[in-house]
C-alpha cells in the first residue's frame, strides 16, 4: 500500500523536512533511523491499514472464490486460471476501494475531523460528480491489473515446479514463501513504469492543488509517461526500481506464505470438525439401534 502527498502550509513552508540529501535507499534508511528514530519507519501505518485491510479481503476472497468456480468449470490443470482470476480480483478490489484512496491522502496532507472529512467528500461530490471520487483509477488499474496477472500465474507455476523439485505433494511454508518472493519481484520490474506515473500524477495534482492552481490538462497516463521518456529517457521509467524490489519482494512472500498457512490451518479445522461430527451422528446411530 502506498502512501505520499504534496502538502505546504500557507506560508509556502514544507510541513515536512527530510534530514539532509538521500544517496540511495541504504543511505535514507540510515539517515531516518539516526535522526528520526526506528518509529518512523512505520509513519503512516494506521491510514494504510484502514486501505490495506478492505482491499485484501475483497481481493483474495474474489480471487479464490473465482479460482475455485474456474476450476470446477475448465479443470484442476487449466493454466488461465490464476490470471484471470487475478485480473478480476484486483480490478474489483481498486475500484472498491479508490475513494477510500483519495480520503485518505485528503487525511495525510492536514488534520481533519469527521464533520471536515464528510464535508469535502460532499463539496467534490457536487462540484465534480461521483466520479470524482475515483481519480487516479486508470494508472492504478494500469498497474495492479497487470501487477496481478503476472503475480499469481507465475506463483502458481513456480509453486508446482519447486514442488516437484522437492518431491512434494503439498507445498511448504518455504516453498510459497520462495515462490512469493520471485514471482512479486517479476511483476514488480515489469509494472514499475506505471507506479512511476501514477507517483508523478499524484504529485503533480497535489501540487497545483496546494498552490490553488489549475491542474494542467497533459495529465493522463500516457502524456506523462511520454514526459518521462523525454526528460530522462527509457531509464526514467524504472526509477526507484531497487527501492520497489526491496519492498514488494519481502512484502509478496510474507503475504502469501501467511495466507497458504492460515488457509491451510483453518481448512483442516474444517475437516476435523466435520469428522468429529459426522463420528458424533453415527456414535448416536449405533447406541439408538442397541437400545431398540
Amino acid at each position: 500500500m502506498d502512501h505520499m502527498c504534496v502538502c505546504e502550509d500557507g506560508n509556502n513552508k514544507a510541513w515536512y523536512k527530510k534530514p539532509g540529501n538521500f544517496q540511495g535507499t541504504l543511505d535514507a534508511f540510515l539517515k531516518i533511523l539516526r535522526n528520526e528514530g526506528i518509529k518512523s519507519l512505520w509513519s503512516g501505518l494506521p491510514p494504510t491499514l484502514v486501505m490495506a485491510v478492505p482491499a485484501t479481503v475483497i481481493y483474495f476472497t474474489c480471487y479464490e472464490q473465482l479460482s475455485a468456480f474456474l476450476r470446477a468449470k475448465l479443470g484442476e490443470n487449466e493454466t488461465r486460471i490464476p490470471i484471470v482470476a487475478g485480473i478480476v480480483a484486483r480490478f474489483g478490489a481498486v475500484t472498491v476501494i479508490s475513494p477510500l484512496e483519495l480520503i485518505r491522502t485528503k487525511v495525510q496532507s492536514k488534520k481533519f475531523s469527521y464533520k471536515e472529512l464528510h464535508r469535502f467528500v460532499s463539496m467534490k461530490v457536487s462540484e465534480d460528480g461521483w466520479i470524482s471520487l475515483w481519480k487516479g483509477w486508470a494508472p492504478t488499474i494500469l498497474r495492479d491489473v497487470p501487477f496481478s496477472a503476472m503475480y499469481w500465474y507465475n506463483y502458481e507455476i513456480l509453486k508446482k515446479w519447486l514442488c516437484e523439485k522437492s518431491g512434494l505433494y503439498e507445498p511448504t511454508f518455504m516453498i510459497n514463501f520462495t515462490s512469493g518472493a520471485l514471482s512479486g519481484s517479476f511483476a514488480a520490474v515489469a509494472t514499475l513504469p506505471f507506479d512511476v506515473v501514477k507517483t508523478q500524477k499524484q504529485t503533480q495534482l497535489w501540487t497545483h492543488e496546494s498552490r490553488k492552481s489549475p491542474v494542467p490538462f497533459h495529465l493522463s497516463t500516457w502524456a506523462i509517461m511520454k514526459n518521462i521518456v523525454s526528460e530522462s529517457g527509457f531509464s526514467g521509467l524504472f526509477t526507484g526500481l531497487i527501492p520497489r524490489l526491496i519492498k514488494i519482494a519481502p512484502a509478496c512472500a510474507i503475504m502469501i506464505s501467511t495466507y497458504e498457512f492460515g488457509k491451510a490451518f483453518f481448512q483442516k479445522q474444517n475437516v476435523e470438525r466435520q469428522y468429529n461430527s459426522l463420528d458424533g451422528l453415527l456414535t448416536r446411530n449405533v447406541n439408538q439401534s442397541q437400545v431398540r
